[in-house]
């Protein structure tokens, strides 16, 4: 939901929106990954789902920062979230760990 806020916070620009537009798909798209993570019907299953979370996380840190570094979001308004990403991947790292090394 932090980052439904995020957006609805950020200006109107054109360049903006459309920058916005794609840190709110991929941030919350991970929660739909973890979701469908939760109903795999397999190991296999299970760990693509997470690291197709892991590679939307790594996606929403990367807008985060260009939402930082085009000067349209000060790094206090945003840092909050990448720290927020950071600890999801390490969770979802953890998650799929024992899943993958599993015969």
């Amino acid at each position: 939901m932090r980052v439904v806020r995020l957006y609805s916070a950020l200006p109107k620009s054109t360049e903006t929106q459309i920058t916005g537009k794609q840190v709110l798909r991929s941030g919350t798209s991970v929660g739909a990954h973890y979701r469908e993570a939760c109903r795999a019907r397999s190991d296999a299953e299970f760990v693509s789902k997470i690291e197709g979370g892991l590679q939307e996380l790594e996606e929403t840190r990367y807008w985060l920062e260009l939402l930082r570094d085009a000067g349209i979001m000060k790094w206090d308004r945003v840092k909050d979230l990448d720290k927020e990403a950071d600890e999801l991947t390490a969770i979802f790292v953890t998650l799929a760990k024992p899943r993958k090394a599993a015969p």
